[in-house]
């Protein structure tokens, strides 16, 4: 990761771009009262600095056919090395899943994964949570409603 200072005009383009990634170069340099050319030399900047990790377009998730969001505490047998690295090679690779955190306490993983129904749930717990390398235990909760799912980090 690349060290760069940032200031409060990178913290103008930052947000305006986390609010709208399609922003044309030329708006957002009016708005953060920029030329166009310093805008982009700034942004260019921002996106070698690792600020801008990518740009993607959020989806409607019940539009997209899996309005159900599963979380799902998971447990290894063993914390070595090779099984935790067989572990998420696994879950990388499976579309449904979401996010993947390793984590303290009780469970190992926390993972958001999307489904279409509780009847999708049952088949992917069957035949691929539990059948993770080194599982021990699954523990599901399905979320009833979302409250909040934010994209925007805030910028002090």
């Amino acid at each position: 990761m690349h060290k760069i200072k940032i200031d409060t005009i990178d913290r103008a383009i930052l947000s305006r771009l986390q609010n709208d990634g399609r922003i044309s170069n030329a708006d957002l340099a009016e708005q953060v009262g920029l030329s166009p050319s310093a805008c982009l030399r700034r942004v260019r900047a921002l996106e070698q600095g690792d600020f801008i990790e990518n740009y993607a377009a959020i989806l409607n998730q019940a539009a997209s056919g899996r309005p159900q969001s599963v979380f799902v505490q998971i447990t290894l047998h063993s914390q070595e090395s090779h099984d935790l690295e067989a572990f998420e090679r696994e879950v990388v690779a499976q579309a449904q899943v979401m996010e993947c955190y390793l984590m303290t306490g009780d469970a190992d993983y926390l993972l958001r994964v999307i489904v279409r129904d509780a009847a999708e749930y049952e088949s992917l717990h069957r035949h691929f949570l539990t059948r993770l390398p080194g599982v021990d235990r699954v523990k599901s909760s399905f979320a009833l409603r979302t409250l909040v799912k934010k994209t925007q980090i805030p910028l002090d």
